[in-house]
């Protein structure tokens, strides 16, 4: 059929930048995601723990307030280490809990739909779906975590003066790297059952009990064993030490009592822990085989075979 008449012209609008072209997806994702009343009460309630901080690092520099509720500075909890891994460990229940509520749908709607070759179909990569799929998780877990973690990180340095800020940067370094190792695991371990699993319920169940069961034949090896090597196989107990690792507060040894009497402990032993690098080694290979399991779904088309 011949064209008489050429209509047709380029697009002369703003070009989106190449790198952030994923972010898309997120961006449109919100829009569902916030709708929901229910979520949005859980979002909420995620900064209550990052506001109790902020009044407790307050008092421990307001001599007044003190004077007030009659409280001595001796009883509060301490400004150190230890508080802050406490804000990252509870911060990062609620990331759990959020990523449940957000992201085992996210690939899978997707998939369902037959949706991925009208993504890959444009000058979008595999890498970039599953960075933006990602950043649906990636960019709500900061927001309560590695963020509020290090404003008060910050307010602790500007009440307490610049040489506790010299002296405690490491605890700042800690707060960011914990938090990032989790939320990444968050988001790989989510998207990786949601490219796998199409029901969403299923979804969330799996990624329940992919914390859960591991995390009870962990301490059932620790208690058959009398050794902390289960540690490897639970979710909870790998953070957990590669958190306590970072704050400067992981114990190479660790106390089991085997005898109980009266009342009174009549034996115990101390067990090794794994090193470090092992629960390092562990949660990496845990990573690679999610993004492995990303890479075998996420594509253009599906083969069929009959």
């Amino acid at each position: 059929m011949a064209v008489y008449e050429h209509t047709y012209k380029r697009y002369a609008g703003e070009v989106t930048p190449a790198w952030s072209r994923f972010l898309i997806i997120p961006r449109h994702a919100y829009r569902g995601v916030f709708q929901s009343k229910i979520f949005v009460a859980f979002f909420v309630a995620c900064f209550v723990w990052p506001l109790v901080s902020a009044i407790l690092i307050y008092l421990h520099h307001n001599v007044n307030a003190l004077g007030i509720l009659q409280v001595n500075i001796n009883e509060l909890v301490p400004i150190d280490g230890s508080f802050f891994q406490t804000f990252v460990s509870v911060q990062g229940s609620f990331a759990f809990f959020l990523t449940l509520l957000v992201g085992p749908p996210l690939v899978s709607r997707d998939l369902t739909n037959n949706a991925l070759p009208l993504y890959l179909c444009r000058p979008f990569s595999r890498a970039e779906y599953v960075i933006g799929k990602m950043s649906v998780v990636l960019i709500l877990t900061s927001l309560i975590t590695w963020i509020p973690g290090l404003l008060l990180f910050l307010f602790q340095s500007y009440l307490q003066g610049g040489g506790w800020l010299t002296a405690n940067a490491w605890i700042a370094y800690a707060i960011w790297s914990g938090s990032w190792v989790w939320i990444i695991l968050l988001a790989l371990l989510s998207q990786a059952i949601s490219a796998w699993v199409k029901w969403r319920l299923v979804a969330s169940a799996i990624l329940l009990a992919i914390f859960f069961i591991p995390s009870i034949v962990g301490e059932a090896i620790n208690n058959l064993f009398n050794t902390r090597y289960g540690n490897l196989v639970s979710l909870g107990a790998l953070i957990g030490n590669i958190w306590a690792g970072l704050f400067r507060s992981f114990k190479p040894m660790d106390s089991q009592i085997v005898e109980f009497r009266n009342g009174r402990v009549v034996r115990q032993i101390m067990l090794a822990q794994p090193p470090i690098w092992s629960h390092w080694l562990v949660l990496s290979v845990i990573c690679l085989f999610c993004l492995w399991l990303l890479y075998t779904r996420v594509r253009a088309y599906e083969v069929v075979r009959g």
